[in-house]
């Protein structure tokens, strides 16, 4: 038998879950073109910024020279247009020009001007569209296998050659039940000002991964087929133990206690009704069933609601050889004597 004392115990949901990519950039071509060469190595790590794939920049160069032979004419026109403007103002000074000549001059030269900075503008997207044909990664992060090979038409538009997630970072989306939203907001304020509650991070098999996880915020959505919401965490990943679709599961606080009763899994049987008891000892030596209502479970033990008290003597092992009334005598409960505590304490 054990006898109960109040212990400080945090209270736990062990919920599954799925790996998310902190971020995921699909790489899609902005220009058209033939795909001459694939820069990277696949599943290798990329860097922002860096050249993933090349398409054959021979026809945007080619229009980018014409787009540039195109703003020289227009220039040279303005030019012509800036000189005769000065010649008729000069004769208009002389009446030797009409007021009409000069104000044609004026309206060719704006007419000239605006071709310039259309040819300009045109010349510009000619560069991007040139600078379009090396298909850069936009985030650093791993990326997947090539969807394209060399030779192949990239179209805009079209399905993405490649993918690049960050998963030095990772998010887990969790699934709990609507009703314990009010606790999920107070856990999500617990701790420090920018840290949430510590969320633990388990193998499909319950085996602890080396990282841990914070609660950032639960979803504003209920799923009507199950009443959850969904749940996201966010974990540090360095040595990308966590991989983007992975299954885990995740033990998620959900309450703190400071002075809960806990007895043993095997002390709680329940009768036909389904109603959970536990033996006692009472204080005259004799046996005697309590019903109780249970909560969670931590660790092997069951929290109990109501039904028992502090200094309660609880019978964990051969209740069912007992009868309520029987006299016992009772010994401390053997997992307590190996871990070397004394239960009349």
């Amino acid at each position: 038998m054990i006898r109960l004392r109040p212990e400080s115990v945090s209270i736990s949901d062990l919920l599954p879950g799925r790996v998310v990519a902190f971020r995921t950039a699909e790489i899609r071509p902005q220009v058209g073109g033939v795909i001459r060469e694939s820069l990277f190595r696949q599943g290798s790590e990329v860097a922002a910024g860096q050249p993933l794939f090349q398409l054959d920049p021979a026809p945007f160069a080619a229009e980018t020279a014409m787009a540039a032979a195109a703003l020289q004419r227009t220039e040279s026109v303005l030019s012509r247009a800036e000189i005769q403007v000065g010649r008729i103002e000069t004769l208009l000074k002389t009446h030797a020009a009409s007021r009409q000549a000069h104000e044609d001059a004026l309206a060719l030269r704006a007419q000239a001007a605006a071709d310039v900075a259309q040819s300009r503008a045109a010349l510009e997207r000619r560069r991007l569209d040139l600078g379009f044909t090396t298909i850069r990664s936009p985030i650093a992060g791993r990326i997947d296998q090539a969807l394209a090979s060399e030779g192949a038409l990239a179209v805009v538009s079209t399905s993405p050659l490649a993918v690049v997630q960050q998963i030095d970072r990772v998010y887990i989306d969790l699934r709990q039940p609507a009703r314990r939203l009010d606790e999920l907001r107070d856990l999500a304020r617990a701790g420090s000002r920018d840290d949430g509650a510590t969320v633990e991070i388990l193998s499909g098999d319950g085996q602890p991964y080396p990282v841990t996880g914070k609660l950032l915020f639960s979803g504003i959505g209920v799923d009507p087929g199950t009443s959850e919401v969904i749940v996201r965490v966010e974990a540090a990943n360095p040595e990308r133990f966590l991989l983007p679709g992975m299954f885990v599961r995740a033990r998620l606080p959900r309450e703190r206690r400071s002075d809960a009763l806990l007895v043993p899994l095997q002390a709680v049987k329940r009768d036909g009704n389904g109603i959970a008891q536990v033996a006692l000892v009472a204080d005259d030596g004799q046996m005697r069933l309590q019903t109780i209502t249970t909560g969670a479970e931590v660790d092997g033990r069951i929290v109990i609601e109501s039904g028992l008290s502090p200094g309660d003597q609880v019978i964990v092992e051969g209740q069912d050889r007992l009868q309520p009334g029987m006299q016992v005598k009772a010994m401390p409960w053997r997992a307590e004597r190996i871990a070397g505590v004394d239960p009349q304490r």
